[in-house]
């Protein structure tokens, strides 16, 4: 069978023109391709954080619509990120606010994304990882992949305490669950579908441990590997509170200790560079399909990743690296390929935004606002800051130009992004900046439940 590829000719012709699904009174609606990716931050090449990120696949679907430069998730771990972007409800209002704290009580059936589309009309399908694994609810959709198997295991060394990494010397991509992940989008995409489809793509990496083919570590020499931005006095102008979410004590300790930070950067590195691989693949699938011209496809992260700035490591913290994420639509007929919005959001907007876009009603208890204005015109007005929150009470504010955090304890942070991008540089108690700090606290949440099991 032929390939076809869209030229970028084609792409800028079918965004500039009305699309199929958008044609007066006949009633079709748009499919949506919703890829979810497992702890990427903002190493991809379209975002310019790290040079040494080789994404080709992500970097040429960004091309195809619009790329947010300051997208942060609602929560910087899985479980409450994940819970808050389906459901639509902040973890301040559902209570979940850590990996362990199960979300199916507080977010009943009738209130996810999933549902708005199914009671939309619509076929809603699924694989890998959308929700955090520990909580599943796959009743949610009409199918879903029921078991992508496990990945190949590296002999020998595995990594350094935490931080789990290591080449698979004898396996191959298709060896690794994701490739089985994407074969099943890319077999939903060659099937005949009655109804418009709601089809969810989850791929777990590059969440560790960092152990994919050897291949991928080859892209990315060891002794070509540059260190992050770092300073080994950062944290003394960050309150106790924050220093505790750093754990300075921990993996970046031990990774210091080890001599392997290098290694550690270039796995990640090799992980990234694996899934934007089968990324490309599902995205070939669009292409050849019969649906490549009435999808709309959605790429996420469902949050950050620290590897030593601000010598810390993971997520679980309230920085940029933290809580920074790719954001990518392409909405034929509504984005222009080749787009670029730097408004700041939050991933709050996702689920009223696609239900926005696909005609679905959406329902009174959503809190974030769409973003459809921004999908035509990138450039509109937008005056609302991003927000995440990562326990009870600890809260960080981001506009285009600030980033304030706010502890349970009342101690805060406060950096100038344009001037300190790798954040410094705490300005919280300059007398100057009282005003900024005051004017972006009236976006912290006006309440927080109670986590999930506590009295």
């Amino acid at each position: 069978m032929r390939i076809l590829k869209l030229t970028a000719l084609a792409w800028l012709a079918l965004a500039t023109a009305a699309p199929a699904w958008a044609g007066e009174g006949d009633g079709r609606k748009p499919n949506v391709l919703f890829i979810a990716v497992d702890d990427l931050n903002h190493w991809v090449g379209h975002l310019g954080r790290n040079p040494q990120t080789i994404t080709p696949n992500i970097d040429r679907l960004a091309s195809r619509g619009v790329r947010f430069t300051r997208a942060y998730c609602a929560a910087p771990l899985c479980n409450p990120s994940r819970a808050a972007l389906m459901s639509g409800l902040r973890p301040t209002t559902t209570g979940v606010y850590q990996n362990d704290e199960d979300w199916r009580p507080a977010i009943s059936r009738d209130l996810p994304l999933t549902t708005a589309f199914r009671e939309g009309g619509y076929e809603v399908l699924g694989a890998g990882k959308i929700y955090h694994e520990a909580y599943n609810r796959r009743d949610e959709y009409d199918d879903y992949l029921a078991d992508s198997g496990r990945d190949p295991k590296p002999t020998g060394d595995v990594g350094v305490g935490g931080i789990k990494f290591a080449p698979l010397d004898d396996a191959k991509d298709e060896d690794l669950r994701e490739w089985k992940i994407v074969q099943y989008g890319i077999d939903q995409l060659e099937r005949k579908h009655d109804r418009p489809f709601f089809l969810a793509v989850g791929l777990h990496k590059p969440h560790m441990p960092w152990n994919v083919p050897r291949k991928y570590y080859d892209l990315h020499p060891l002794d070509s590997i540059q260190l992050p931005p770092h300073r080994e006095d950062d944290l003394d102008d960050v309150p106790p509170a924050g220093r505790r979410m750093a754990k300075p004590n921990g993996d970046h300790k031990a990774m210091l200790e080890s001599g392997r930070w290098k290694e550690a950067v270039q796995a990640y590195l090799a992980a990234i560079s694996y899934a934007d691989a089968m990324i490309g693949r599902l995205i070939d699938g669009l292409d050849r399909s019969a649906y490549r011209d009435d999808t709309i496809v959605v790429l996420w992260g469902d949050h950050g990743w620290h590897l030593g700035e601000k010598s810390h490591w993971r997520k679980f913290a309230l920085w940029e690296e933290a809580t920074r994420a790719p954001l990518i639509w392409v909405a034929p007929g509504v984005t222009t390929p080749g787009s670029v919005c730097e408004r700041t959001v939050d991933f709050m907007s996702l689920y009223p935004t696609l239900t926005d876009l696909c005609g679905i009603e959406t329902p009174k208890h959503v809190e974030g606002p769409s973003f459809r204005s921004l999908l035509k015109d990138p450039a509109s007005a937008w005056d609302r800051p991003a927000l995440t929150t990562f326990g009870r009470g600890n809260h960080a504010v981001r506009s285009e130009g600030w980033r304030y955090i706010r502890y349970a304890d009342g101690s805060e942070e406060l950096y100038d992004e344009a001037a300190d991008p790798y954040e410094w540089t705490n300005l919280a108690a300059a007398p100057e900046h009282a005003a900024r700090k005051s004017e972006l606290a009236k976006w912290l949440p006006k309440s927080d439940a109670p986590p999930r099991g506590s009295d």
